[in-house]
């Protein structure tokens, strides 16, 4: 099976440094990179064991970094500068509002996002919209749980970037 379907990506272009607004978004993040959420997930007791195991993790943003990746650092080892960081982020406690209606979420989330600089030293911040990639899969329980995941990650980008897509 083969499907076609819009995406919107959306870029906040910040007046701030890359530095600063990597900075800002990183202090609105949980984090579970040291292997938190399997270990979690195993000792999980029950439901609200599992709510109250996750729920620690979320930053102020009510997201958590699953991943890091620096390109910045290994561009430089094949001597080429760049300022670029991708994150996976996510909440497991949000993601279960879409995945109980369609497992195909699943290749959506945890979202993805870029801080990256230009050449011409323009600091982005970029992500394609939640709701949107959503959309394949026509389910308006899933589309309605994307939208208020849409306003969460717009709401993270502004604070981080000081800047409306």
């Amino acid at each position: 099976m083969i499907d076609s379907f819009t995406v919107q990506h959306y870029e906040h272009v910040s007046q701030r440094s890359f530095e600063s607004v990597v900075a800002a978004f990183e202090a609105e993040l949980g984090t579970v990179e040291d292997g938190a959420l399997p270990r979690e997930v195993a000792a999980a007791a029950s439901r609200g064991d599992f709510e109250t195991r996750i729920g620690g993790y979320e930053g102020r943003s009510g997201f958590m970094r699953f991943l890091t990746n620096d390109h910045g650092a290994w561009m430089a080892k094949i001597g080429a500068e760049a300022k670029i960081r991708s994150y996976v982020i996510g909440n497991p406690l949000v993601a279960q509002t879409m995945i109980t209606h369609d497992p195909g979420v699943g290749l959506n989330v945890p979202i993805r996002v870029v801080i990256f600089q230009t050449t011409t030293g323009e600091v982005r911040l970029a992500y394609d919209l939640p709701s949107s990639l959503m959309s394949r899969l026509h389910n308006e329980d899933v589309s309605a749980a994307a939208l208020k995941l849409d306003a969460k990650l717009r709401a993270l980008a502004e604070l981080a970037t000081g800047a409306v897509a």
